[in-house]
C-alpha cells in the first residue's frame, strides 16, 4: 500500500508513469498479422489443407509420401534425394511465413525418388522465437499430413553436451525435452508420446551408418543461446542436444498421426563445454563445412525409409 501511494504521489508530481518498454510491447503486437489465416479464429488444420491443395496445384503432384525439414546445414539434401520436378516459393502457399534465419531458403520441393515416391522437401521453417506463435510454427508439419506424407522428417543444427561429439557430427534424436513451456496442442488433446522419434526409422538410419550415435534433444524458445547453468539443467534432466526448434514440431507430427525421424547436426559444444563463446556465424559455418557428408547420409536413409 506504502509503494502504491508512492507511485501515486509520483505521478502527481511528474505526470503520468510511462512504461519504459514501450518498443518491445509494440514488437510483441506487430508479430501477430490479422490478415493472416493461422493468426484468426480459424482451424489450423483446415488451414494446412488448404496449403496442401496450394501445393498439389502448384507442383502438379497429388500426393507426397515422406516429408523432411531441412534445418541448418542440411540443405544440399535436396539435391540428392531424387529429381526435384518442382520448386515453389514458401509464401505462395497458404499459412506459410517468410523464414526469418540464414540458412533456410524459403522454398517447397517436390522430389521424386527413384522409386517415384514423392518427398516434400520444406526449406522454409518458422522458429519458435519469431514471435508468431505456435501455430505458424508447426504449420509446415501439419501442412506434410494433409499432403499425404506418413513419415517426417525433422533436422537441425544444435549445440552437443557430449564432450566426445565434435562440430560437424550427425546425431539422431531418441527423445525431447519441451522447455519452451509451449505445445501446438490446443483444448484437452491428450497425445501419447512413448516412441515419439520412431525406433524404427533410427534402426533403418543405422543400416546407412552404423556410427551414429543418438541423444535426447531440448527444445529452448530462444533466440538467446543458452546459458552454461541452463547446459547443466538439460544435463541433469538427461539432455544431450540444446537447439531452438524441432520439439514442438515433433508433437504436432505425433498429432497428425506421422512416424517421425530427428536428426541433430552437432554445430557446437553447447555453452560451457565449448571453451569459446557461441555465435550464429559458427553454427553456419560447421553447417557448411558437413554438408557434403550430412546431405548424402539424409538422402540415403530417406531412401531406404518405406
Amino acid at each position: 500500500m506504502i509503494a502504491i501511494l508512492w507511485l501515486r504521489s509520483k505521478s502527481k508530481l511528474m505526470g503520468p508513469i510511462v512504461s519504459p518498454w514501450p518498443r518491445q510491447r509494440r514488437y510483441r503486437v506487430s508479430m501477430t498479422d490479422p490478415s493472416h489465416p493461422l493468426d484468426l479464429a480459424a482451424d489450423p488444420f483446415e488451414v494446412a489443407r488448404t496449403a496442401a491443395a496450394d501445393i498439389a496445384r502448384l507442383t502438379g503432384v497429388e500426393r507426397h509420401d515422406i516429408a523432411v525439414t531441412l534445418g541448418s546445414g542440411w540443405g544440399h539434401a535436396a539435391e540428392l534425394i531424387g529429381e526435384t520436378v518442382a520448386q515453389i516459393a514458401a509464401t505462395e502457399v497458404t499459412g506459410f511465413t517468410k523464414p526469418a534465419l540464414e540458412g533456410h531458403v524459403g522454398t517447397l520441393r517436390s522430389v521424386r525418388m527413384d522409386d517415384g515416391r514423392y518427398v516434400l522437401v520444406i526449406g522454409a521453417r518458422t522458429h519458435y522465437y519469431e514471435g508468431h506463435g505456435v501455430r505458424r510454427v508447426v504449420h509446415s508439419v501439419r501442412t506434410a499430413a494433409a499432403a499425404g506424407a506418413r513419415v517426417m522428417v525433422l533436422t537441425n543444427g544444435a549445440g552437443g553436451i557430449k564432450d566426445t561429439w565434435s562440430a560437424g557430427q550427425p546425431v539422431l534424436i531418441s527423445d525431447h525435452l519441451n522447455l519452451t513451456a509451449d505445445t501446438p496442442l490446443e483444448g484437452a488433446t491428450f497425445i501419447d508420446m512413448t516412441d515419439l522419434y520412431s525406433s524404427r526409422l533410427r534402426e533403418i538410419a543405422r543400416e546407412v551408418d552404423p556410427s551414429l550415435d543418438e541423444g535426447v534433444y531440448a527444445q529452448f524458445r530462444g533466440p538467446q543461446y543458452e546459458t552454461p547453468a541452463e547446459v547443466r539443467m538439460v544435463e541433469a534432466l538427461g539432455g544431450d542436444i540444446v537447439g531452438m526448434s524441432t520439439a514442438l514440431e515433433a508433437i504436432a507430427a505425433r498429432q497428425a498421426g506421422l512416424e517421425v525421424l530427428g536428426f541433430s547436426l552437432i554445430t557446437n559444444l553447447a555453452a560451457g563445454i565449448s571453451p569459446t563463446p557461441l555465435s550464429h556465424e559458427e553454427v553456419i559455418e560447421a553447417g557448411r563445412s558437413a554438408e557434403g557428408r550430412i546431405s548424402r547420409l539424409l538422402a540415403d536413409v530417406i531412401g531406404k525409409i518405406r
